[in-house]
C-alpha cells in the first residue's frame, strides 16, 4: 500500500479556555485553500455556538472516527479533521483509519450565532488534552468559538509553533472520493423519532472479541421503527458491521431524529449506508462501507470518470465556477458552463476524486472544499485505472461491434461485453463482483479504447507506449 507522510502546522494547539466573559472553543487550522488562494492559518468563523454541549459531543465523534479502525485493529495514527467553511455552515469531516467510515459533523446556520463564517478548508487541531475538555462540557452556558488564529496570533506569531506529522495511505484519499460517489447513489430509506432512535442504535453491538462482526446485517423500516431482517427484502436498508456506529452514541441524548440512506438493493450483497442524527442546529452523519473489512478506496464507483479525457477537461471548467457553495446546484452549473446536466455530474465526481467536491446526502446535493492534500494521487495511484491504461497504451484491447477482447501480460484474453451501456467481462474480477465493485481492468480499457481516450484508434497507442 503506498503512503506518504502528512504533516500539519498550527500557530498553537486547539484549547477550551475560561475567560471573565465565559468559555472561548479555539480551533487552530494548518494550511488551507481559500478563495483568495492558499492560506497558511485561514480563518472561517467567530462567533458562538447555539447548542455548546452538543456541538462539543458531535466534534467528539468525528475525531472518534479519525482516530479508529475498525478492521484489524492497531496502535491508532489519527489525521486531524476536515474543516470548511461554507458561508452558511461548517463542516468537520473525517475518515477511519481503516478507510471504511466516513464522518461528518455539519453546524448549520441555526447552530452559529453572532459572527459571519468564511469559506475555504483545512484541517483543525484536535488534540487529546481538547478531547478531554470537550467531554467535561455538562451544559449550555454561552460557548465563544473561533475557528482558526486569533488577532493576536495573526500579529505577533512568526511562524508555526506545533507540528503533526502522521501517516497518509493513497487508499484513505482514494477513500473519501468513493464515498462521496457512493453516497449520491443514496435515498432517503427510514426516518426513526428520537426515542426509537435511541432504542433501536443502543441495541446494536458495539463491539465482537476481534473487533468486527461477521456478515452483513439488514433492516427494514416497520412504521417509525426498523426492524431486523435475515435477508435484503425490498426496502431494507443494509447495516454493515452495526459496531461502527459507536461514535453516534455521544450524542443520542440530544437527537431529534435518525434517517437512514442506501441504495436501492439488488440481490443478496451487502451495500453501503449513511445514518444521520438529526441535532439542533446540527447533523451528525456516518456513511459506512459495504463490509467491515472493506474500504470505499477499492469500490471503483470513480473509474469511469478518471478514464475520459472530456471529464477532465469539463473538470477544468467546472472547477473554476465553484465558489465553496454549501449546495452546488447542477443545473446553476450546466447554464453558466454550457455542458449538459450528465457532462457536470461527471465532472463533480472527477473533482471529487481530488476531494474538491462532496455529498451531503440530507439535502441531496454536491458541496465544494477543498482537501488538504495532493489532489493527484488518487488517479496516479489507482491500481485499475493504471492497468487499463497500460493494457489500451500496449495495444492489447482489439474492438469489434459490442465485443471487445484484451489479451493480459500473462496472455489470457478476456472478453468484454457491452449490454445497452453496461460493460461485462469473463474476467475472475467480474465473476466474483459482477460490477458491484466498479469496473475490471478489462472493461475499463476497452471503455477508454472507444472514448479515444488514451488511444488514437482501438489497440494503437497514441504515443507510442504507456501513459
Amino acid at each position: 500500500m503506498t503512503r506518504s507522510t502528512q504533516a500539519v502546522a498550527y500557530t498553537r494547539p486547539s484549547a477550551l479556555e475560561s475567560a471573565p466573559d465565559g468559555r472561548r472553543l479555539g480551533l487552530e487550522t494548518s494550511r488551507g485553500a481559500t478563495p483568495r488562494g492558499v492560506e497558511d492559518h485561514p480563518r472561517f468563523f467567530t462567533g458562538f455556538l447555539t447548542s455548546p454541549q452538543i456541538a462539543s459531543a458531535g466534534l467528539l465523534a468525528v475525531a472518534d472516527v479519525a482516530g479508529a479502525r475498525y478492521h484489524q485493529q492497531q496502535l491508532r495514527a489519527s489525521l486531524d479533521p476536515v474543516v470548511t467553511g461554507n458561508g452558511d455552515r461548517l463542516r468537520f469531516e473525517s475518515f477511519s483509519g481503516c478507510g471504511g467510515v466516513y464522518a461528518r459533523l455539519d453546524v448549520l446556520e441555526a447552530g452559529l450565532d453572532g459572527g459571519e463564517v468564511g469559506h475555504g478548508t483545512t484541517n483543525v487541531d484536535v488534540n487529546n488534552p481538547l478531547r478531554d475538555a470537550l467531554s467535561r462540557i455538562g451544559s449550555d452556558d454561552p460557548l465563544h468559538l473561533r475557528v482558526g488564529p486569533d488577532e493576536m496570533a495573526v500579529t505577533t506569531l512568526d511562524g508555526p509553533v506545533v507540528e503533526k506529522k502522521v501517516p497518509l495511505p493513497d487508499r484513505w484519499i482514494r477513500g473519501f472520493a468513493e464515498a462521496q460517489v457512493v453516497a449520491a447513489g443514496f435515498d432517503l430509506r427510514a426516518e426513526l423519532p428520537a426515542a426509537e432512535a435511541v432504542r433501536f442504535l443502543r441495541s446494536l453491538p458495539r463491539s465482537t472479541a476481534r473487533g468486527a462482526s461477521r456478515g452483513a446485517r439488514w433492516v427494514v423500516p416497520a412504521g417509525r421503527a426498523l426492524r431486523p431482517t435475515t435477508r435484503p427484502v425490498p426496502g431494507a436498508v443494509c447495516l454493515p458491521g452495526p459496531e461502527r456506529l459507536t461514535a453516534l452514541q455521544r450524542v443520542l441524548r440530544h437527537a431529534s431524529a435518525l434517517r437512514v440512506y442506501g441504495p436501492a438493493l439488488a440481490g443478496d450483497g451487502a451495500a453501503a449506508s449513511a445514518w444521520e442524527v438529526v441535532l439542533p442546529g446540527m447533523r451528525l452523519t456516518l456513511t459506512l462501507s459495504p463490509e467491515a473489512s472493506r474500504g470505499f478506496s477499492g469500490e471503483g464507483g470513480v473509474l469511469d470518470a478518471l478514464a475520459t479525457e472530456e471529464a477532465a477537461e469539463d473538470a477544468e471548467l467546472i472547477s473554476v465556477l465553484l465558489a465553496w457553495e454549501p449546495r452546488i446546484d447542477v443545473g446553476d452549473l450546466s447554464a453558466a458552463s454550457g455542458l449538459s446536466a450528465e457532462r457536470v455530474r461527471a465532472a463533480l465526481v472527477r473533482l471529487g476524486t481530488s476531494g474538491r467536491v462532496g455529498y451531503d446526502t440530507a439535502e441531496a446535493a454536491y458541496f465544494h472544499r477543498e482537501l488538504p492534500y495532493d489532489a493527484g494521487r488518487v488517479e496516479r495511484h489507482n491500481p485499475r485505472l493504471r492497468a487499463a491504461r497500460e493494457l489500451v497504451g500496449a495495444g492489447a484491447v482489439v474492438l469489434d461491434g459490442a465485443v471487445g477482447t484484451v489479451t493480459a501480460q500473462d496472455g489470457h484474453v478476456h472478453r468484454v461485453r457491452d449490454d445497452a451501456g453496461a460493460l461485462s467481462c469473463s474476467c475472475l474480477w467480474w465473476a466474483r463482483y459482477r460490477g458491484g465493485r466498479g469496473p475490471c481492468k478489462h472493461a475499463l480499457a476497452v471503455r477508454m479504447a472507444r472514448r479515444g481516450a488514451v488511444s488514437g484508434q482501438a489497440g494503437v497507442p497514441v504515443d507510442g507506449g504507456v501513459r
